[in-house]
């Protein structure tokens, strides 16, 4: 039976993508699949930004997975390894002392050490004062690293900086793929099916932390292993009426 063109595999990107983006594209290619447009037809899936995710709206046709924003703040702490808060926007203007502050899972404003409420208020003051952001202590990870899950198992995985600078390596640290089994074990139904979890080491004789859950469609694949990756964002990213009834209540929206 001969398949209609709508019934072909696109993934929609940004007509200037990134570095990352251009290696899930080849390897998009590589299957078959049609590099396209919110004007290409066929079974979607997307790779790209929020903002423009939100802007095309239905128009993109895709369902899109992401973790919850109070993910990171309901975690046991020996997961997280620090203090975590999801707050007004209002309410870390109030801040009195330096901390750790980000958008739950937008690009809204630098996510970034901010050394009082003063500060970050300079900086976020075109956002609603209602806008949830995450305030966590601070903790200066030595090594960080991100790790692509898929039906609750680490499909891939890359580190991503050290010292606080980019270096990529593929994922060699057995303590850090331990940590995120049993992160899955514990914690594991709180996530959708296909999601990116980065994790962090304060020093070598400090045990592993979550820094922060990712949308996959979203995320920089770093040194992982780009095929196994781009299972996770088609995943993560495509056709509507492909969602498992358990990850829709992880749909963005």
């Amino acid at each position: 039976m001969e398949h209609s063109a709508r019934d072909h595999r696109v993934l929609v990107m940004r007509r200037s993508p990134t570095t990352a983006a251009a290696r899930l594209a080849a390897a998009a290619r590589g299957r078959g699949m049609t590099i396209g447009t919110l004007d290409t037809p066929g079974r979607r899936h997307y790779y790209g930004g929020p903002l423009f995710a939100d802007h095309a709206g239905a128009g993109l046709g895709v369902a899109l997975l992401e973790p919850p924003d109070t993910w990171l703040v309901d975690l046991p702490r020996r997961f997280t390894g620090r203090e975590v808060r999801l707050v007004p926007l209002d309410r870390a203007h109030a801040l009195d002392r330096p901390a750790f502050v980000k958008p739950p899972s937008s690009k809204d404003f630098p996510a970034a050490v901010y050394p009082d409420g003063t500060a970050l208020a300079a900086t976020t003051a075109d956002l609603p004062p209602d806008t949830p952001v995450l305030v966590s202590e601070i903790v200066d990870f030595a090594v960080e690293f991100r790790l692509y899950l898929l039906d609750g198992e680490v499909h891939t995985g890359s580190q991503y900086a050290a010292l606080g600078r980019a270096d990529q390596r593929p994922l060699d640290d057995p303590r850090v793929r331990g940590f995120v089994e049993d992160l899955v074990d514990d914690a594991g139904a709180t996530l959708p099916s296909a999601v990116v979890v980065d994790v962090g080491l304060a020093g070598p004789d400090r045990a592993p932390a979550v820094v922060e859950a990712n949308m996959a469609w979203f995320a920089n694949p770093y040194a992982s292993d780009i095929d196994r990756a781009l299972d996770v964002v088609l995943r993560a990213a495509g056709p509507p009426d492909e969602v498992r009834a358990s990850d829709r209540r992880f749909l963005r929206g």
